[in-house]
């Protein structure tokens, strides 16, 4: 994450990307609801080309995306020099895609269809933990 900005003047944003609009609708209200600044991207691009994104505290990506999978999203946000939470969804869940994810430097993979209590303790663990 950049340093930009102070922690202490801000909430703790996160940043979404997903094709699938009721996904990233029913994610953007239940994460809002509970006091973090969320904005959502239709595409990977779309995120990638923001130019606040490298000041976000986290990260959720979907696995695949008909630009850019979520592997390449957070390889060009790392090479950028972002370090915040990532985490990863998929409805192409498996063993391999979570062993995957992780050495990638995704720190939490969550199935879809999404529970959105996982999503909810994903982004809490990081949050609490102080703005990164």
């Amino acid at each position: 994450m950049s340093s930009r900005r102070s922690p202490s003047n801000r909430k703790y944003r996160v940043l979404l990307s997903d094709d699938d609009p009721a996904v990233r609708r029913a994610l953007h209200l239940l994460l809002r609801s509970h006091g973090y600044q969320v904005c959502g991207y239709t595409t990977g691009r779309a995120l990638l080309a923001d130019p606040e994104a490298l000041d976000a505290h986290c990260v959720i990506l979907d696995y695949r995306m008909p630009d850019i999978d979520g592997f390449a999203m957070l390889e060009q946000l790392r090479a950028q020099g972002w370090n915040g939470t990532a985490i990863m969804i998929s409805g192409f869940h498996d063993n391999c895609l979570v062993r995957r994810a992780h050495e990638a430097g995704f720190d939490h993979v969550i199935p879809k269809p999404l529970i959105g209590r996982a999503v909810l303790d994903a982004v809490g663990r990081h949050a609490r933990s102080g703005l990164q």
